[in-house]
């Protein structure tokens, strides 16, 4: 059952909660709803304009970009020899190669998409690596402990298929590009 919150517009009443399915005119009341300061705020996100778009791609670049580069890039690359031990225990092929580039791939990826800076090659990268993380390395393990690869991987995808947005280094640099060549 959904219940909201609504105010009656006649004066001294107090707001009062009401179950939506009595509600007549739903429409009349989503209208006062978006009327609100709030309402407007989430009817704009709701729009599809290219400036929603656009900071939605900041947002998921951002968070998730700093978060794999401060959380787990760094800390690979804090102690890279136990990340590396960790991919020869596993009969991983090449583990110093792999074992650097997925490194690189998780701290200097991370920080570019956060940046939006190289976006679409960054996302590629943690595409690829969160994928093998996911599907290769914790191919045994519960479906808890892939979890966050897969997401990780799924941004990648995301970014890498949308591009960096408006609001990156990469729309600046060709901003800034286009702007000499004319």
């Amino acid at each position: 059952m959904v219940r909201i919150r609504a105010a009656i517009t006649e004066p001294r009443e107090t707001p009062v909660t009401t179950n939506l399915e009595s509600v007549p005119n739903k429409a009349a009341l989503r209208e006062v709803v978006y009327e609100s300061a709030a309402g407007r705020f989430f009817a704009r996100l709701a729009s599809e304009s290219p400036a929603t778009r656009d900071l939605a791609l900041l947002v998921l670049r951002v968070g998730f970009g700093a978060a794999l580069a401060l959380t787990h890039g760094r800390a690979k690359l804090a102690t890279p020899a136990r990340f590396i031990e960790g991919l020869s225990k596993h009969d991983f092929p090449l583990p110093t190669l792999f074992g650097w580039a997925a490194i690189l791939s998780e701290f200097a990826g991370g920080l570019l998409l956060a940046l939006g800076l190289l976006t679409r090659p960054a996302a590629t990268l943690v595409l690829i690596t969160l994928g093998v993380a996911a599907f290769d390395f914790h191919a045994t393990d519960p479906f808890a402990k892939r979890e966050l690869a897969l997401a990780y991987a799924v941004v990648g995808l995301v970014v890498a298929l949308a591009g960096p947005g408006r609001y990156s280094l990469d729309a600046w640099l060709a901003s800034r590009f286009r702007a000499r060549r004319t």
